[in-house]
């Protein structure tokens, strides 16, 4: 629902309920300072790692992290989200990241490889079943994490003519087509071996995607042309000022709505970059702490940057300074576990 409309923002942030989490939390999102205040959680789904809005903003959709997998759908009208209907297969383990695409619910499964696409009926619940399951193949030159393709994310292209994923295990993007309800692979893109693309996230002028990599702590700045799909890599930037003390992997980045920052945040090291767009090419301004532990996924919202930190069990927020780029602590909400923080 559009800031300003009848209940104002609200925040929906997920959890990993097998550690102890909540579910699905919701907040409500203050005008002045961007603060977060509970206003309620509901527990019926395990471990909804990831949630994402329907266009309209009135209903929410949550993956099930789980090795069954599945999807759900939640009417959000109210201060606590309802359950429309029953959780639907996604014939895929370990469902990461979830999207809305022309009609449908696409999740990136990262046990299984793949990505799904779940039909949405014309009020937004989910119809029964799967209509298409695509299959990534291949693998990385890290022994222990891609001996096979992981899907970690996948989303739309500003176009909304592509689907586009991310495969940590085969250190590609891949860019599908939505048929009747079948995925089919367009083209795929090769990126540095062992990088490990976790997450992207396009300039919203749309001629430039970041794409944020988990095994070494960089972005991948590429090229995007919508006409005909193509990403085309130009520079891999640290996210960091210097080799990193002990883990660094970065997971969630965002875009500034003017187009001028990008944003990271890196778990171990537990620290917000924060980076100016250059040309096609992105310059590190420097470095934040998190505000918790293990920053998972990362949101911005109105000049506000939201961080779920999901081993200190916080979502902390960030007001922006509009001429650095650079966040400022704001304050924290304790969610045990916090897995994600959608703003909507």
């Amino acid at each position: 629902m559009a800031h300003g409309g009848r209940r104002g923002r609200r925040a929906f942030i997920g959890s990993f309920t097998a550690a102890g989490g909540p579910g699905i939390v919701t907040a409500a999102v203050a005008e002045d300072g961007g603060g977060l205040t509970l206003l309620s959680s509901l527990d019926g789904l395990p471990d909804p790692a990831y949630l994402t809005l329907a266009p309209d903003g009135g209903t929410l959709y949550a993956v099930s992290e789980t090795a069954e997998g599945a999807v759900a759908a939640y009417r959000v009208t109210g201060d606590k989200p309802e359950p429309a209907g029953p959780p639907v297969s996604v014939d895929a383990n370990g469902p990461t990241h979830l999207a809305v695409h022309a009609g449908h619910v696409l999740t990136a499964n990262y046990g299984s490889g793949s990505v799904t696409a779940v039909p949405l009926r014309p009020d937004g619940t989910l119809a029964d079943a799967p209509s298409g399951v695509l299959r990534h193949t291949g693998s990385g030159p890290h022994t222990a994490r891609q001996q096979g393709p992981h899907a970690h994310q996948v989303q739309p292209d500003p176009s909304g003519r592509w689907a586009v994923s991310v495969d940590l295990g085969t250190d590609s993007v891949r860019v599908c087509a939505l048929t009747d309800g079948g995925l089919t692979l367009h083209r795929e893109t090769a990126l540095r071996p062992g990088s490990g693309p976790r997450h992207l996230a396009f300039h919203p002028g749309g001629s430039y995607v970041y794409v944020v990599n988990e095994l070494t702590p960089t972005v991948t700045v590429c090229r995007w042309d919508a006409v005909d799909a193509t990403l085309t890599p130009l520079a891999e930037t640290p996210v960091l000022p210097g080799a990193p003390a002990g883990d660094a992997y970065p997971s969630g980045i965002v875009t500034s709505p003017d187009g001028r920052f990008v944003w990271t945040a890196t778990r171990g090291e537990d620290v917000l970059s924060a980076f100016a767009v250059e040309g096609e090419g992105l310059r590190l301004l420097g470095t934040v702490p998190c505000g918790g532990r293990w920053p998972r996924a990362l949101a911005e919202a109105d000049g506000y940057l939201y961080v779920a930190n999901e081993r200190s069990g916080d979502v902390a927020w960030f007001t922006v300074d509009a001429a650095t780029g650079l966040p400022r602590p704001g304050g924290r909400l304790e969610v045990t576990a916090a897995s994600c923080v959608v703003i909507g």
